[in-house]
């Protein structure tokens, strides 16, 4: 006996039908009249129960969903508008449990969720029964399940596909129909552990939990289970996951999310986000191409993070800082967040979470949430793959969950194929912002052309596209530069034009009244053959960047009409720009540099109550902990938290209107004044430095380009626990504000560089005190230099003539002397 509940008819004619049995419960849809999907087993189990077993229908009701969100990013942004039919399904099981089927149909797929409504106390999910049989001769596009979902993507017909579990999204072609549906999730949160699938042999799929078995409680107990279907461009186009989405906080003001295009100086230059020189070149040549943002990858240092945000704010660009997951769990590290806002920073990438527990999506939950409220953008990487945020949560503006170009640089081996990429808009890409980071030409092993490289910074879409190379590869290819200028920062439509998975995707992307066309190939040197009747109506212009005859790129201008024919080669692809007639196929300008705020002054002491005055023409944007009093006119009260220990300093944040909403900011540091005594020196705010290889390094050597890779400071068998580790050439700057009298260490060249010399100096306002050569396997040298009255002390390190490889010295046991009562400080603990 049978019990069927529906068919619910939709307008758009996707109809998902319910049915109760003795031996489970079923789901099938149909679009236009034909089924897509058959035999859909739904069910969960709940404490040991499978209630997708032995449950009869009690009731279902039906409702409307009319809604609308405003996208800041993505495939299109602006208002969106949707309508979904929703049935919910009530079940009792045997035991008496009564649960929830919830059934979403919109215009391009089917969605599925659990709920347990009536549920009293804690439960365990132990295991989600939804699954579907493919057929043998089904083709799927999928990707071996990881965590953080960076294996390759491939295309594999179902009866050769070894058993296993693989990762979301997962595309299925009907051997049928020759439609395709897509798998995925949408909607989740901290409640939820994440999901992938399982296929077993005879091509059983079952949706799988990251997590053995989850704590649940009334409401809820699953995310959506998504089915999309239909044709490519259906899917390709689909917005389905974030209308199943949880809508923003209404109340939330989320006009400062700025999609665009970043400069990024890792991927070139691995230890460049330790160099302020190496950022400020990015910027420049950003500013050079009208892009929005920098990304500073690992190695950035406080000390002069705030001097690139200020430049980079000059030109209207905005700074994105990299962080690792754990440095920002727990209320204390979360704390971070607060403080590089302060500075001006605009956005974090987050990177390493490699899980889907319920756990760690708590820990997205928080982050979310706090950079929701600082008004900061946020990029996960090592991460999950999106399922809705960017509606939710429209500062999400990227999520790595792809393998992409930093396998080049980290997977030596393992290159990226043109056919993995052809895949991604079709599967990884439908589902949100996907950061792979594209245009490597500097890629090594790479077999992909230029056109190709070129035409990821359009068939990938991502809020905000960092770019791979280094910005002087990009200058050295006129017409990529061209094309990458203009290129626009946000798109306000989406369209499929040609393909398939295992062949090509030529995809294009409206801005205002132009269309850019991103077509990629796998395979031998062809014609790609494009209709543009989706984007045109009557003839239009063309601006054409595609692989050239040598190799590189090659550029041309056209007029066609309903289709474009562009060669393409061995692995190849090509970019364009349509435009109707009279419409200008170019319009990019450089950025122009605006003036800073005033600061006077922008370095100074704090008063013994822990104020300062400051002159300003701006608002101020203040550390946590800080306070400001306005005493009219220019000038501003700024008084310190008392936790603010001697030697520190707070970076206070002077903004004025910039373009394109982007302020220009400026900043002073305000110092807590050393009490007597002696404080070390590497407990100390440094005001700047310059140092050859990665930042300088608090009590250990320089180590490496990385931050925090150093060793014990050890100088000819000498060790020591503190002082301030470089290598040649360097300088330290600190600010002593005339309170100092005497600077006191041992300096030498640290064993870790054997067979190098330094010259090490010690400046005062501008003049040498002292000078020392030193080299490796002397003893350290006892140093004691009178400073005072003097204003600023810098520290120095060059390389000597017969030594001019980087050596790296040691300042041990750095003391900054004040003379009066002897106290211990903070600094000095």
């Amino acid at each position: 006996m049978s019990n069927e509940i529906g068919p619910t008819t939709l307008p758009e004619r996707v109809e998902p039908e319910v049915e109760t049995r003795a031996d489970g419960v079923v789901l099938r849809v149909r679009r236009n009249g034909g089924i897509v999907l058959d035999g859909v087993r739904l069910g969960i189990s709940v404490d040991g129960v499978d209630l997708g077993m032995d449950s009869v229908s009690l009731r279902s009701r039906d409702r409307e969903i009319t809604d609308e969100w405003t996208a800041r990013s993505g495939k299109a942004t602006g208002v969106h508008r949707y309508v979904h039919h929703e049935t919910v399904h009530e079940l009792r099981h045997a035991t008496g449990l009564e649960w929830q089927i919830h059934i979403r149909a919109g215009a391009d797929g089917v969605a599925v969720r659990y709920v347990l409504a009536r549920f009293e106390g804690q439960g365990r999910l132990d295991a989600d029964h939804t699954r579907l049989t493919l057929a043998p001769d089904a083709r799927v596009w999928a990707l071996d399940y990881q965590t953080w979902y960076e294996t390759p993507r491939f295309g594999a017909d179902v009866a050769a596909l070894p058993p296993g579990a693989y990762g979301l999204p997962l595309l299925v072609r009907s051997p049928r129909s020759g439609e395709f549906h897509l798998l995925t999730e949408a909607a989740i949160d901290g409640r939820f552990s994440g999901a992938h699938v399982e296929i077993r042999d005879g091509g059983q799929l079952r949706f799988a939990l990251a997590d053995e078995s989850v704590e649940i409680t009334r409401g809820p107990v699953t995310p959506w289970r998504v089915f999309l279907v239909g044709a490519l461009a259906t899917i390709v186009e689909s917005r389905f996951v974030e209308e199943l989405a949880p809508a923003a906080d209404p109340s939330t003001d989320t006009r400062w999310v700025r999609p665009g295009r970043a400069a990024w100086s890792w991927w070139s230059d691995f230890y460049s986000g330790a160099q302020l020189h190496r950022q400020r070149h990015f910027v420049d040549v950003a500013a050079r191409l009208g892009w929005e943002h920098l990304l500073i990858d690992c190695g950035w240092d406080e000390t002069w993070v705030p001097e690139i945000v200020a430049y980079a704010s000059r030109r209207g660009i905005q700074v994105h800082l990299w962080a690792v997951w754990h440095d920002l769990d727990g209320p204390e590290n979360l704390a971070k967040l607060a403080l590089w806002r302060s500075w001006g920073i605009a956005g974090v990438k987050v990177d390493f979470m490699e899980s889907e527990s319920k756990d760690r999506y708590r820990w997205y939950d928080t982050i979310l949430a706090e950079t929701a409220r600082l008004g900061l953008h946020v990029n996960f990487h090592g991460s999950v793959i999106p399922r809705g945020w960017a509606r939710t949560w429209p500062q999400v503006i990227g999520y790595e969950a792809i393998r992409g170009s930093e396998y080049y640089v980290f997977y030596q081996g393992t290159p990226l194929t043109a056919a993995h990429n052809v895949i991604q808009p079709f599967t990884r890409n439908v589902v949100g912002a996907m950061d792979y980071t594209p245009v490597a030409f500097g890629a090594p092993g790479r077999t992909t052309s230029d056109g190709h490289e070129l035409a990821l910074s359009v068939v990938f879409e991502c809020g905000i596209t960092h770019f791979a190379d280094d910005v002087d590869a990009y200058l050295a290819r006129p017409d990529a530069a061209r094309f990458l200028a203009e290129l626009a920062p946000v798109w306000d439509e989406t369209v499929l034009l040609a393909g398939d998975p295992d062949h090509e995707a030529v995809l294009a992307r409206r801005a205002g009244d132009r269309w850019f066309i991103g077509g990629i190939a796998t395979g031998p040197a062809r014609p790609l053959t494009v209709p543009l009747d989706r984007l045109t109506r009557g003839p239009a212009e063309v601006w054409i960047v595609a692989d050239g005859a040598d190799g590189g790129l090659t550029s041309y201008r056209r007029t066609v009409d309903d289709k474009l024919v562009v060669e393409v080669a061995v692995n190849g692809g090509f970019v364009a720009i349509v435009a109707a007639h009279g419409t200008a196929l170019h319009s990019a300008v450089e950025r122009p540099e605006q003036v800073a705020p005033r600061v006077d002054p922008p370095v100074q002491l704090l008063d013994p109550d822990g104020a300062a005055i400051l002159r300003t023409d701006g608002q101020l944007r203040l550390p946590p902990g800080w306070s400001a009093e306005h005493l009219g006119g220019d000038r501003w009260r700024v008084r310190a938290p008392t936790a603010l220990a001697p030697g520190r300093a707070g970076i206070i944040t002077v903004e004025t209107p910039g373009q394109d909403g982007v302020p220009i900011v400026a900043h002073a540091r305000l110092f807590r004044p050393l009490t007597p005594g002696s404080h070390r020196l590497s407990a100390l705010t440094m005001v700047g430095f310059e140092n050859e290889s990665g930042p300088v390094e608090r009590d250990q050597s320089n180590g490496g380009g990385n931050p925090g890779d150093g060793r014990r400071m050890t100088v000819a068998g000498t060790q020591f626990d503190d002082g301030l580790g470089a290598s040649t050439p360097s300088r330290i700057d600190l600010h002593l504000g005339g309170t100092v009298t005497r600077f006191t260490a041992r300096i030498g060249v640290d064993d870790e560089t054997p067979a190098t010399g330094a010259r090490m100096s010690v400046h005062a306002d501008g003049v040498e005190l002292f000078s020392a050569e030193v080299r490796a396997g002397e003893p350290p040298r006892d140093i004691d230099v009178g400073v005072a009255g003097a204003s600023t002390l810098s520290l120095r390190a060059d390389t000597l003539p017969h030594h001019p490889e980087p050596a790296h010295v040691d300042w041990a046991v750095g003391r900054l002397h004040r003379t009066g009562h002897t106290a211990t400080t903070l600094a000095e603990q």
